[in-house]
């Protein structure tokens, strides 16, 4: 493996190390990354040390996608909610400005119909966010304009100081208080005297499952302040008993071996110890962590997109019916 480095040896901490790449294949760094560079949450010395060691793939997956998208497919269509108060699944995806979630909509209900949809509107790469409003998303699952049984909630983007949605935004859309097209204010919470606070939320408004979003780009320098907002965000989730998992995007710009051959999604060890350093940041567990590429610049859909999108969305399904099993008492 080539590479070309120039390390900076200044010790703030013991587990902080500053570190500037110039090149740097799969197996390290993503290619893309040109910076300075702060390994405080990604496990020191002795991480970037065995990056340099190991190979680009392994020779088998280190986790399995199914075979089968059909069956998961027709089990996503089929899906209704068993408690009666529920008239659908409500997923919620927060996370860093530019993650990827209005894309992860758009992907799930591209593979739901079989054709590329367009349904939510994104922007290019950006340093701000795209995403202003609350606002609640049904996928189709067929022409004829039928909906499935979960929707998603988007929101916009986490930032750091008092940038981007306010942490307490996100907990009041936990709890269900905040009504549907809200205009969010950063540095502003919604108050309880404001029109779109809903004070007497109903299951169908609450939240039933939380994903995070994090792209694997910016996942190794992501601001500490963002992180302590996802942790507070989880924290919460957590007292409410709420389901929680991770998609990791744009694993194809991250790791060139996946760009050339999205199967080796699940082979890269750099996606892997990616995985697993997220894991130790934010207390994900590694089964509820999962790596996605979004449909981006493909005209049409292939199974071989289609599985690793529904993996995970599979996962969030289960998981959220789960907790509304819980709330029938």
């Amino acid at each position: 493996m080539l590479l070309s480095l120039r390390r900076h040896q200044t010790q703030t901490r013991p587990d902080t190390y500053v570190t500037e790449t110039l090149s740097f294949s799969c197996g390290g760094l993503p290619p893309n990354v040109h910076s300075w560079y702060n390994i405080k949450y990604m496990g020191g010395k002795s991480s970037f040390l065995h990056w340099m060691q190991n190979p680009a793939l392994l020779s088998e997956p280190w986790r399995k996608l199914p075979e089968n998208d059909q069956e998961i497919l027709e089990f996503i269509k089929s899906y209704k909610p068993r408690n009666d108060r529920a008239g659908h699944l409500r997923i919620l995806l927060h996370g860093p400005v530019g993650a990827g979630k209005s894309s992860f909509i758009n992907s799930v209900e591209s593979v739901v119909l079989g054709r590329i949809s367009g349904q939510v509107m994104t922007a290019a790469a950006s340093e701000s966010c795209f995403t202003t409003k609350y606002k609640t998303f049904r996928i189709y699952k067929d022409e004829n304009k039928t909906h499935c049984s979960f929707v998603f909630n988007d929101m916009m983007g986490l930032e750091p100081q008092k940038q981007g949605v306010p942490e307490e935004d996100l907990k009041l859309a936990l709890r269900g208080h905040i009504a549907e097209g809200y205009k969010f204010i950063p540095g502003r919470p919604l108050m309880e005297e404001d029109p779109f606070y809903n004070k007497h939320p109903s299951l169908d408004n609450k939240i039933h499952v939380l994903v995070s979003v994090v792209s694997a780009t910016t996942l190794n320098i992501i601001n500490d302040e963002v992180v302590e907002k996802m942790r507070e965000v989880r924290l919460e989730a957590s007292r409410l008993e709420m389901p929680q998992l991770t998609i990791i995007t744009h694993v194809d710009e991250a790791c060139s071996e996946v760009k050339k051959d999205i199967k080796n999604i699940y082979k890269s060890t750099y996606l892997k110890n990616l995985v697993e350093r997220f894991h130790q940041v934010l207390g994900i567990p590694l089964n509820c962590i999962f790596l996605v590429k979004n449909y981006s610049s493909e005209v049409e859909t292939s199974s071989e997109m289609d599985v690793q999108i529904l993996q995970p969305l599979k996962q969030m399904i289960l998981f959220g019916e789960d907790f509304l099993k819980d709330q029938e008492d």
